[in-house]
């Protein structure tokens, strides 16, 4: 089995662990890791024993490095992407895909002249009540989809706003960058691409205008389909949920584990003659194995050229649903996407 050599650029909370699980996978070697903050990079170096860099650039022109793992502030995904892809390496890079559409498309533009994959940070296609429910929906189970509703969010935490998101320079965009993306690209995972969006973004607790800390929105697809949305960053007690509703049925997920609570699965079957519907309930209570599925994923894509998610084409669909939602919230009116 070959054996991918990989760079973690990164070393904050999602870069170690990417770290390791590339560590623990037998598959991948990690060969360095690398932050501007050096002292965080000689912590991740000694916890995962690999070498260690403060400078990008020599890593990713390494001849020895396969694959890199980007998980810097949003400033910084499409320089060090576009670099990596120009040396020949594939990327996974922490959504969103990039700041704004323009370096989605700049990122998606550079892997196909360079003949390499990319993909998305979009982990949450992975949980396993979340991959049960487009299973069910994607079987016609519940009929052809009407609606979603979505919600995500979070309270942040004291000094919120002193950290890099709360930078427009180095974030690109709030709520909606932020927590938003997974929501839009498990909205277009569901039930394709939306044709328009209405939203509303607010700057109602965090002191970080221009960007919100709320984002509200209605997406319609050609189909006459409708997904409301509402992230935010002033959700006391973390929560999320997905629900799709369709012509014979439903299906409902809530919770990530951890602090979002257990991850649940609940379907409904109509009742045609009126009255409740039939409700199953199933709960995956287990350790977040996400992250490993998404790296075995993208190892599979590499080593036998397999199909795989997250792809370029994921990531403009999140990236082109997130900017119309800006420019909804801009204007005051209805938007196209795309």
């Amino acid at each position: 089995m070959a054996i991918t050599r990989v760079a973690v650029i990164g070393c904050g909370l999602i870069g170690r662990r990417r770290a390791g699980v590339v560590s623990e996978d037998a598959s991948s070697v990690l060969a360095s890791v690398v932050d501007s903050n050096a002292a965080l990079a000689s912590e991740a170096g000694a916890e995962f024993g690999c070498e260690w860099n403060a400078d990008w650039r020599p890593v990713v022109a390494r001849g020895d490095v396969d694959a890199v793992v980007i998980a810097t502030p949003n400033a910084f995904l499409a320089p060090i992407a576009i670099e990596a892809l120009r040396a020949g390496k594939h990327v996974l890079l922490e959504k969103p895909m990039g700041r704004t559409l323009s370096e989605a498309r700049a990122i998606a533009a550079a892997a196909a002249v360079a003949g390499r994959l990319v993909k998305v940070g979009f982990n949450h296609r992975y949980h396993p009540a979340l991959g049960a429910a487009f299973a069910l929906v994607s079987s016609g189970t519940i009929g052809r989809p009407i609606n979603i509703r979505a919600v995500y969010g979070h309270g942040g935490r004291p000094g919120y706003e002193l950290e890099w998101r709360g930078d427009p320079a180095l974030a690109g965009g709030g709520e909606a960058t932020d927590q938003g993306v997974h929501i839009f690209d498990l909205i277009a995972w569901f039930a394709g691409v939306p044709s328009e969006v209405f939203a509303y973004t607010q700057s109602a607790v965090w002191p970080i205008a221009p960007l919100e800390d709320n984002a509200f929105g209605l997406f319609r697809f050609d189909s006459s389909a409708l997904a409301s949305f509402h992230t935010s960053w002033t959700q006391w007690k973390n929560r999320f949920t997905f629900e799709v509703y369709g012509e014979l049925g439903s299906v409902e997920v809530t919770g990530l584990g951890k602090s979002y609570g257990t991850e649940t699965l609940v379907t409904g079957t109509r009742n045609r003659e009126g009255g409740p519907p039939r409700m199953t309930r199933r709960e995956f209570d287990g350790p977040d194995e996400s992250w490993r599925l998404e790296w075995a994923d993208f190892q599979s894509a590499i080593r036998d050229g397999k199909p795989y998610m997250g792809g370029p084409q994921d990531g403009l669909a999140a990236m082109a649903m997130l900017d119309a939602v800006y420019r909804s919230a801009a204007t005051g009116l209805t938007t196209a996407v795309g």
